[in-house]
């Protein structure tokens, strides 16, 4: 058995836990930086600084459980640099074709369905539930939150967020529906066009977010 370190240990950390078992891994320890979290348990698991997690570098792999897509490519960075590799963790109850490629340190939790040629980058993660489409392309960092779904022909740039229940419709060959660098798509909204980047889009249709 495969042992795993984790990045993070909130809800969604326990619940990469819970995958990366089903997976097959052992679950050796919790990183994280508050250090009145250090030396405690959490289900079981003890909780780690970063400095001492170092010592497991090029030892034992890492999965970093944060959902902001932007603190996951710091701490992405951070263990990269003393030499940390990265598990990527498919769910045993994911279904997906041969013609999906994932990057390095992606995470793909229970019950979603990915369909054909779909190419994810470095960190992604896809929370509970999902559904993607034909030539869905999600770039480094970029993020489902649970029960998304997104149609075919659709781009989802660096480190977007796309969020719980949130519909992405069916972009063109020659003309993609494309969500930019460090966009939001709110809960529950309804994508019908590209979403420029750093645009925070809400509603149905969504539209972007009045300051």
């Amino acid at each position: 058995m495969t042992r795993l370190l984790i990045y993070g240990s909130g809800g969604f950390a326990r619940e990469v836990a819970w995958l990366a078992e089903e997976a097959g891994y052992e679950v050796v320890g919790f990183i994280d930086d508050q250090q009145e979290k250090v030396g405690l348990f959490v289900n079981g698991i003890r909780v780690h600084s970063f400095e001492e997690a170092k010592a497991f570098a090029g030892e034992v792999p890492l999965a970093i459980a944060v959902g902001s897509p932007q603190t996951r490519e710091k701490l992405f960075l951070k263990a990269r640099e003393v030499g940390f590799s990265f598990a990527t963790l498919v769910h045993p109850r994911v279904e997906r074709s041969r013609f999906v490629e994932i990057g390095e340190g992606t995470v793909i939790t229970a019950g979603n369905i990915l369909t054909v040629n779909i190419r994810l980058g470095l960190q992604v993660q896809i929370n509970l539930d999902c559904t993607i489409g034909h030539d869905v392309v999600m770039e480094d960092f970029a993020t489902l939150a649970p029960g998304v779904h997104v149609s075919g022909w659709v781009r989802i740039e660096k480190r977007a967020y796309v969020g719980t229940g949130a519909v992405i419709i069916n972009g063109k060959e020659d003309e993609p529906i494309v969500i930019g660098e460090d966009a939001v798509v709110g809960a529950g909204a309804v994508v019908t066009k590209s979403v420029p980047p750093r645009t925070t889009v809400v509603g149905v249709p969504a539209k972007p977010l009045q300051k």
